[in-house]
């Protein structure tokens, strides 16, 4: 049994509340913290100090002429963020049209990559010979460096030399004069069919590895009770992969909607307006006029929207969730 002290026995007569007990810290209470403190520390400064910067930086007149002084730029207010949303100035005429290009691109892209990898996905998740073979060969698009992928897609889009028009209009007969394919209305054709071919081996890598937790007795009961492949992979295969897909949808959406790094590489800083996504604009409207300010009003804009849609897909899912 425990025992009190004659103090604490006084304590308690006069009705005074216990003291109370200070804990020894355990050896070894700062290892945790010591493990993150270096991802801490490179989150600070990989993402949140550019942010406060690009935020502080959206309030000042900041262009070529100050660069080499950035403190000295004025400050300008909303002055920026006005220019960026008013729909009949010459800039937010350009915002507007390259806000409505990307959300295009985004839902066909994020439409067939997910249609993609699913097939695929499902296909190969029944055992046959070569089945290896295959997921493999259908991982290379996402294993290849991002320049290396998109630069091949470049010299095959060429009008003259690309190996795309030489097999539709000398191989295959389909077309009768070679098209432009980085210039001109094609351009949007081109950015989003590099986009699918980047981006649906991550999703069919994601489905299948969501399948891989999906027990095998369920099909087997839907196949004696004489479902249909369709049926089987409307009522199994989609609710059982409604987690995976809940992640994989918005993350897709994420990257797709900010994809920088191929509308770079196919066009050039010479981008077609067709194929003007808008992290692309932000850059050159940025890099480009060396209106440092308006670029980060930009940016902060896209930023908030795609909070706000992450929001939005993330409440209505619960609320879904909850009602199930």
């Amino acid at each position: 049994m425990a025992t009190t002290s004659v103090s604490e026995r006084d304590d308690a007569e006069k009705g005074v509340p216990p003291r109370p007990v200070r804990r020894r810290r355990r050896q070894g209470w700062w290892l945790p913290y010591a493990i993150l403190a270096p991802a801490v520390l490179f989150e600070l400064v990989i993402h949140v100090v550019p942010m406060i910067t690009g935020l502080w930086m959206s309030f000042r007149g900041l262009t070529k002429f100050f660069i080499s002084d950035w403190t000295a730029a004025p400050f300008t207010g909303l002055r920026n963020y006005r220019l960026a949303v008013d729909v009949n100035g010459a800039v937010g005429e350009a915002l507007f049209k390259s806000f409505l290009v990307t959300c295009g691109f985004t839902v066909l892209v994020v439409a067939f990559s997910w249609a993609f990898g699913m097939a695929a996905a499902v296909v190969l998740q029944r055992s046959f010979r070569g089945r290896s073979g295959w997921r493999t060969l259908f991982l290379v698009p996402y294993a290849l460096p991002v320049y290396a992928g998109v630069l091949t897609w470049n010299f095959m889009l060429q009008r003259d030399t690309g190996m795309v028009n030489h097999l539709l209009v000398e191989d295959l007969g389909l077309l009768t004069e070679k098209p432009f394919w980085l210039i001109g209305s094609n351009a949007f054709v081109s950015v989003v069919v590099v986009a699918i071919w980047r981006m649906w081996p991550f999703a069919f890598l994601m489905l299948m590895a969501g399948l891989q937790s999906v027990p095998q007795d369920v099909y087997e009961a839907a196949a004696v009770d004489g479902a249909h492949a369709f049926r089987t992979w409307r009522s199994i295969t989609v609710p059982m992969l409604r987690p995976v897909n809940t992640v994989l949808v918005l993350v897709m959406f994420l990257w797709v909607f900010n994809d920088f790094n191929t509308p770079y590489v196919l066009f050039g800083t010479a981008q077609p307006t067709s194929g003007d996504l808008i992290s692309f604009h932000i850059y050159n409207a940025t890099f480009l006029t060396w209106n440092f300010g308006l670029g980060a009003a930009m940016s902060v804009l896209l930023l908030l929207f795609l909070l706000l849609v992450a929001g939005i897909y993330l409440l209505v899912l619960n609320r879904r969730s909850r009602r199930a």
